[in-house]
């Protein structure tokens, strides 16, 4: 009886490789993520940057108060003509103003007000976008890792296979039952399968190094999908529900939109370039002299209050060209949002169609995998028998551990368009995360 490596032993091998105690997930991947990644915390400043518009656009509404002070020391000589004597002073003038001006009408500023909180939403839109990006390339390369693992895993469990079916073709060789064809195969194929291990451990490596640049440290060994873990139709099932989703609400659309916004209140703003404008101006003066040869020491002190009006006139063309410059980047700015919905729609229908034909798939390769699995059982009967050889047991093992990897592959894809699906509709957050971590074991 020829001793071949069995899919149990081979299932016992992958639990092990891939469920380490202490394994980490994905939820703890992303949590990690969100305080060490640089381009998230690049977003995160953005926001807080984003969000000082307001009060800067605030300010334009409101007074500006002004304090200026002066000293001087003062040397002056003085040489009479008749008589030529020469007379030097020598005094102190300081003085200080207090100013205050509030604008009554400055149209340009109060559109730049309202540019402000279209600025803020902006920013705002812009950190949705940033996290919902990061919980994809968090999924994506805590996915390529596991994929990593379960190549290596079956790299390792498909040489245990092969050593043990060359060692059973020598066997068989050295009694004279097989010829020397089938431990030539087994050693090929043992051979090919050493070359494909390394190329795994290298693999898995640098797509652990991609992880660990994200989250900031490493994660040994990750949790997998349990297996027959049953992936969930996206809901709504309706592409156009998902479609109509992402035109409204894809983060995306909602930068675009607050982009036009700005650029429409920009011509009214620029436009007001032609508009006078009034403020009202106050101001308290101070001055002191020491010693003047004219005055002698004195104090003064003045008032003022009054409106102070400013009607535009000519500037050279440059509000004229400011406007028709306004005018084309709004323009730009409805362009870019139309290809903004375009692109968020187009994003939506390839996610929905990437989950519904990932499910269709991961039910596919289930099937082919129960096939493959029969298929290496009957192989192995047949070369117990002599009526199979070493290659036909050697090709069935190879089917059955490609398929394995088809159908992990399959369901980490899924879960991946799953996620990129969400983020289309403007509806991916943490507690998709969860919902994928409690997939995993």
């Amino acid at each position: 009886m020829k001793k071949i490596f069995s899919a149990a032993s081979f299932c016992l091998i992958g639990c092990l490789f891939t469920n380490g105690a202490g394994a980490a997930d994905l939820l703890s991947a992303y949590h990690a993520a969100v305080t060490y990644d640089a381009q998230f915390a690049a977003a995160r400043a953005a926001l807080d940057a984003g969000r000082e518009k307001l009060p800067q656009g605030r300010a334009g509404l409101l007074p500006s108060i002004g304090l200026t002070a002066n000293t001087a020391w003062n040397d002056d000589s003085r040489t009479s003509r008749t008589t030529g004597v020469e007379t030097t002073t020598k005094y102190n003038s300081n003085g200080w103003t207090a100013s205050l001006s509030q604008p009554l009408f400055r149209w340009q500023n109060w559109v730049a007000y309202t540019q402000s909180e279209l600025a803020v939403s902006l920013a705002e839109a812009q950190f949705v976008q940033a996290r919902q990006d990061l919980i994809l390339r968090v999924a994506q390369a805590y996915f390529e890792v596991l994929l990593a693992q379960d190549a290596l895993a079956t790299a390792q469990a498909q040489k245990t296979a092969i050593a043990e079916q060359l060692e059973s073709a020598k066997r068989s060789f050295e009694v004279g039952t097989t010829t020397i064809t089938d431990t030539n195969e087994a050693q090929s194929r043992y051979d090919l399968i050493i070359a494909q291990e390394i190329a795994a451990q290298n693999d898995l490596a640098v797509k652990q190094e991609t992880l660990r640049t994200i989250i900031g440290k490493e994660t040994g060994i990750l949790q997998n999908i349990r297996p027959g873990a049953a992936l969930i139709s996206p809901q709504p099932n309706d592409i156009n529900a998902w479609v109509t989703m992402a035109e409204t609400a894809n983060p995306g659309v909602h930068m675009a939109q607050a982009a036009f916004e700005i650029a429409a209140r920009d011509i009214e703003k620029q436009r007001a370039g032609h508009y006078p404008t009034l403020d009202l101006v106050a101001s308290h003066n101070k001055n002191s002299l020491s010693n003047s040869p004219v005055f002698g020491g004195s104090d003064s002190r003045s008032n003022s209050i009054g409106l102070q009006l400013s009607i535009p006139v000519f500037s050279g063309g440059a509000t004229a060209s400011r406007d028709r410059e306004a005018v084309a980047l709004k323009e730009k700015a409805a362009s870019d949002l139309e290809n903004t919905r375009r692109q968020a729609t187009l994003g939506a229908r390839q996610a929905y169609l990437g989950v519904t034909s990932g499910l269709a798939q991961v039910k596919a390769f289930e099937a082919a995998l129960i096939s493959s699995q029969s298929s290496l059982d009957s192989n192995k009967l047949g070369y117990d028998v002599g009526v199979r050889i070493n290659i036909d047991v050697l090709n069935a093992q190879s089917q059955l551990y490609a398929t394995r990897q088809s159908l992990s592959k399959a369901r980490l894809d899924t879960l991946l368009a799953l996620l990129r699906l969400k983020s289309a509709a403007g509806a991916l957050t943490e507690q998709d995360v969860q919902a994928i971590n409690a997939l995993l074991h």
